[in-house]
C-alpha cells in the first residue's frame, strides 16, 4: 500500500495505476480501517427489489451514505426499514468500484429509541387506517357460546395457562392451540400463519375449525410487542373470517392488531371472559326463563279457561235450541190436512169444468164449426198450382235421391276396400297364420301356457296346430274346430273377427 502512495523518486515520472488497481487499493484501505462501525441516522430512500436485498440511504442534516442489506440479513431484522425512521445500524464500510462509491453493508438495525418506534407506529397506523382495515363496519360479532376456541400464543408461557384456567372456571370449552413465537423476528410471520391456518380449517373436519380465535401474549416493552404491530399480522387479523379477539400485553399496552381485531381484551384472562359466559349464571338465567315461561303458560291457560266458562254461560242450553223449530213443526203439521183438502177440492172443480166442455153436443158444434171454416179455405185454393208445386218438389227429391245413391255407393266401396285390407292385415298378424308356418300354441284349458314353470303346474296340456289340438300324453282330445277368417270376397261376411 505504501508503494502506491509514496512520492515518486526525484527525476522520475509519477507511477501509473489502472482503474481497477486504484479501486482495489481504496477498497482495502476503507474495509481495513472501518471494518465494524455503528451509525445513528435517518433512513432516506428505501428500495426493495425482487432479489430480496434492501437498498437504502442513511442521512443526517448534511451527509448521505448508501447502504445495502443482503437478503439473508433482511429476513432476520426485527422490523421493516421505512423512510423517515431513525435507526442505529451496525455494519462495515466497503466500496463499489462499478460506480466509484462507498457504502455500508448493514448487518444489524434497531430503532434509535422508543420515540423512533412510536413515530413509525403512528405512520403505519395512519397508512393501514386509510386502507379501511380499522373500520368498525368490518368487525364481526363474536359468538355467544363458541363450541371450539382457537388460541394463537406461546404454548409454554403463563398466558395459555391463564386462558385455560379461566375457561374451565366459566364454561369448559374445547380449545385448539396454535403455538407461535410471541417475541423476536419469528413472531410476526408465525402469528400471521396461525390466524390464516385456523381460517383454512374445514368446518366439521378431523381437526374442526374454531368458532373464535384469541391472539394472546403477556406484557412487555414496545420492542417485545413489536411483532404484533407488523403489517402482515394486522392484515391477517383484518382478513380473518373467524371472529378474532386480541389480548396482547396489559391494559395500557396498545398494538395495531387491537385495531384490526373484532374485539380487544385488556389481558389474556379478560379475553377468556369475553369468549364465553359464566356457566352457572347461564344455568341460573335458563332456570329463571323456564320459571317465567311456566308462569306465563299457567296464567294464559287460567285466563282462557275463565273466558271459556264466561262464554259457556252466555250460550243457550242445547235442549232449548230445538224448542222454537219444534213448535213451528207442530203448527205446520196442524195446517197440513186442511191444506190438502183445499187442494183436492180445487183440482176437482177444475176437472168438472173440463169434463163439461167435452160433452157430445159441444164436440159436434166444435167439429161443425171447424168443417165450415175448412170448406171456406178449400174454395179459395186451386188444384193446379198445388200439382205443379208437388211436381217440382218430386223432381228435387229424385235428384237428391240420385246424389245420395251415388255417394252411398262410393262410400260403401271405400269402406269395403278398407275392410278387406284390415282383414288381410288381421290374417297376417293373427296367430293362426303363424301356426301354418310350423308353430304351435300350448293350452291349459282356456289359458295359454308361456313358461316351463306354468307347464309343470298344469293339470292337462293341449298343443294347438294349424288343423286342430292334440294332447301330448297320447290321449287325443276331440279336435276343436279352427275358425278361420272368411275370404275377403265372401258375400255374407258380417264381422271382422
Amino acid at each position: 500500500m505504501s508503494d502506491l502512495i509514496d512520492d515518486p523518486r526525484e527525476g522520475e515520472n509519477a507511477p501509473e495505476f489502472s482503474v481497477t488497481e486504484l479501486s482495489g487499493a481504496i477498497k482495502k484501505l476503507i474495509e481495513g480501517t472501518f471494518s465494524h462501525v455503528r451509525i445513528r441516522a435517518e433512513i432516506g430512500r428505501v428500495s426493495f427489489p425482487r432479489s430480496g436485498h434492501v437498498y437504502l440511504d442513511l442521512k443526517d442534516d448534511k451527509s448521505v451514505i448508501s447502504g445495502v442489506i443482503w437478503k439473508g440479513v433482511a429476513s432476520r431484522l426485527p422490523m421493516r426499514p421505512e423512510e423517515g425512521m431513525e435507526v442505529v445500524v451496525t455494519g462495515r464500510l466497503t466500496t463499489f468500484g462499478g460506480q466509484s462509491k462507498y457504502q455500508i453493508v448493514i448487518e444489524d438495525m434497531k430503532p434509535a429509541g422508543v420515540g423512533a418506534l412510536m413515530a413509525m407506529l403512528e405512520k403505519r397506523k395512519a397508512q393501514l387506517s386509510a386502507e379501511g382495515l380499522f373500520d368498525q363496519n368490518r368487525k364481526k360479532p363474536t359468538p355467544y357460546l363458541p363450541s371450539i376456541i382457537g388460541v394463537v400464543t406461546s404454548p409454554s408461557g403463563a398466558v395459555i395457562r391463564d386462558i385455560l384456567h379461566r375457561l374451565r372456571d366459566r364454561f369448559p370449552s374445547k380449545v385448539l392451540i396454535w403455538p407461535v413465537a410471541v417475541q423476536g423476528e419469528k413472531c410476526a410471520p408465525e402469528v400471521a400463519r396461525g390466524i390464516e391456518g385456523f381460517n383454512a380449517l374445514t368446518p366439521g373436519g378431523a381437526l374442526p375449525r374454531p368458532d373464535l380465535i384469541i391472539v394472546a401474549r403477556g406484557g412487555g416493552s414496545v420492542e417485545d410487542l413489536w411483532g404484533f404491530n407488523e403489517e402482515i399480522v394486522v392484515r391477517a387479523a383484518a382478513a380473518s373470517d373467524i371472529p378474532l379477539i386480541s389480548a396482547v400485553g396489559h391494559e395500557t399496552d396498545t398494538t395495531l392488531i387491537d385495531f384490526a381485531s373484532d374485539k380487544r381484551a385488556p389481558t389474556p384472562t379478560a379475553a377468556a371472559e369475553l369468549a364465553v359466559p359464566v356457566r352457572l349464571e347461564l344455568m341460573g338465567w335458563t332456570d329463571e326463563q323456564g320459571a317465567r315461561l311456566t308462569r306465563a303458560l299457567t296464567q294464559s291457560i287460567t285466563q282462557r279457561g275463565q273466558r271459556l266458562r264466561d262464554l259457556a254461560r252466555a250460550m243457550p242450553r242445547v235442549d232449548t235450541l230445538l224448542d222454537s223449530p219444534r213448535q213451528r213443526l207442530d203448527r205446520a203439521s196442524e195446517k197440513l190436512p186442511e191444506a190438502l183438502r183445499r187442494s183436492v177440492d180445487t183440482r176437482r172443480l177444475k176437472l168438472t169444468e173440463a169434463a163439461a166442455s167435452l160433452r157430445p153436443s159441444n164436440l159436434r158444434r166444435a167439429v161443425d164449426a171447424k168443417r165450415e171454416a175448412l170448406g171456406r179455405r178449400a174454395d179459395r185454393l186451386s188444384i193446379r198450382p198445388i200439382q205443379r208445386d208437388i211436381q217440382i218438389k218430386k223432381d228435387k227429391l229424385d235428384a237428391l235421391n240420385q246424389r245420395f245413391v251415388t255417394t252411398a255407393t262410393s262410400q260403401t266401396k271405400t269402406l269395403k276396400d278398407r275392410l278387406e285390407s284390415l282383414d288381410r292385415l288381421r290374417q297376417t298378424l293373427g296367430y293362426e297364420a303363424t301356426l301354418e308356418r310350423g308353430y304351435a300354441v300350448v293350452w291349459d284349458g282356456d289359458k295359454v301356457v308361456t313358461t316351463a314353470k306354468a307347464a309343470g303346474k298344469a293339470k292337462e296340456l293341449e298343443i294347438q296346430f294349424a288343423d286342430g289340438r292334440h294332447a301330448p300324453d297320447g290321449v287325443a282330445k276331440a279336435p276343436r274346430k279352427v275358425v278361420k277368417s272368411p275370404k275377403p270376397d265372401a258375400p255374407d261376411q258380417g264381422s271382422l273377427f
